[in-house]
């Protein structure tokens, strides 16, 4: 435990003083804004506070497991080749997959990296709240002061946030914190569920038919109904300052998932189809549409002029043609 504990230690010094500087940064604000400072409220919007932050800060990384995403999609028909070609040989299709994978620039564990990189974080805060409100233990840039208002803040001013379903339940020392048990449970219900939703809203419009089979969809079928379950099951231990904070991390993620995936689908996907239909309502209704004219018909061909024929005469009709009376004006004697 003391080699584990070291690294933990060399890993969380730097969260403690980064994540208790915006939550005092935060405070202050609100102390500023009339809230009281060792009120609850205070600290629950300080933890919401936090949590926007380091979400704004990792839209990078969103970014890049967005474009991953997509790029795992685009590959995997070329995935399925592979597979017809190389089923009967498992290290040789792990091999020419992790090819397929470098020479297309897409790494199959991008996707993760947010998730990755909050876990500490996760747990820095968690552990912060729980030496605040069992120890009074100061952290980075709390004081003594704050670590006790800290882990003392109560919603409502009758729930701590630093109390869990697990510790308060009825089965507890002194029958429990009813109070406590539902908010908290409520809170869980919420983390589980925003995490299935975002993680099928994914699913179901932004990954094209290709992509619904294979190891890949395995995978994502996998994180869909595995990742609520092991959250909702810890969930119970957690703060609810904790699930304050994973809960508002969750609704930021669905949010930001639905305008990426509404405004830049990937193609081949219902989402790139509904997108389309938008695009072309809006068009026809600014009347920008570029209407294409119909191919004229063909001309009707001109039926050639028949030739009049000559009206019968009869023999002394044409007798008299053929010898004409000489005109009175112009003959006779001089």
């Amino acid at each position: 435990m003391g080699i584990i504990g070291d690294i933990f230690g060399f890993i969380a010094t730097p969260l403690y003083y980064a994540i208790s500087g915006i939550l005092i940064g935060w405070h202050k604000l609100f102390e500023m804004l009339g809230l009281d400072p060792a009120g609850g409220m205070s600290w629950v919007l300080s933890i919401v506070g936090l949590t926007l932050v380091i979400r704004a800060l990792l839209i990078p990384l969103f970014v890049k497991q967005i474009k991953a995403s997509r790029n795992m999609q685009l590959i995997q028909p070329k995935v399925k080749e592979l597979q017809k070609k190389y089923g009967h040989d498992r290290e040789r299709l792990a091999q020419e997959t992790m090819k397929l994978y470098k020479d297309s620039g897409t790494n199959p564990f991008a996707s993760c990296l947010p998730l990755l990189l909050q876990m500490p974080i996760f747990f820095t805060l968690f552990r912060l709240l729980d030496q605040a409100a069992k120890k009074q233990t100061a952290h980075g840039f709390l004081t003594e002061d704050l670590a006790r208002q800290f882990g003392e803040a109560k919603i409502f001013g009758q729930i701590p946030i630093a109390d869990s379903f697990w510790q308060a339940g009825i089965w507890r020392e002194g029958g429990g914190d009813p109070g406590v048990m539902f908010l908290a449970l409520v809170l869980v219900l919420a983390m589980t569920a925003t995490t299935f939703f975002t993680q099928r809203q994914l699913m179901s419009k932004n990954m094209p038919a290709d992509a619904l089979s294979g190891p890949y969809a395995q995978q994502q079928k996998l994180l869909l109904y595995v990742l609520p379950v092991a959250f909702g099951l810890g969930g119970v231990a957690f703060p609810i300052g904790v699930l304050l904070y994973w809960t508002t991390s969750n609704l930021w993620t669905m949010g930001q998932q639905f305008y990426v995936i509404r405004n830049n689908p990937a193609p081949g996907t219902p989402a790139f189809e509904a997108k389309q239909q938008r695009d072309q309502a809006k068009a026809v209704k600014h009347g920008d549409v570029v209407t294409v004219d119909e191919p004229a018909a063909p001309p009707t061909p001109r039926r050639p002029a028949q030739r009049q024929q000559p009206k019968k005469q009869t023999r002394q009709q044409r007798r008299q043609a053929g010898n004409p009376k000489p005109d009175s004006t112009n003959g006779g004697s001089s």
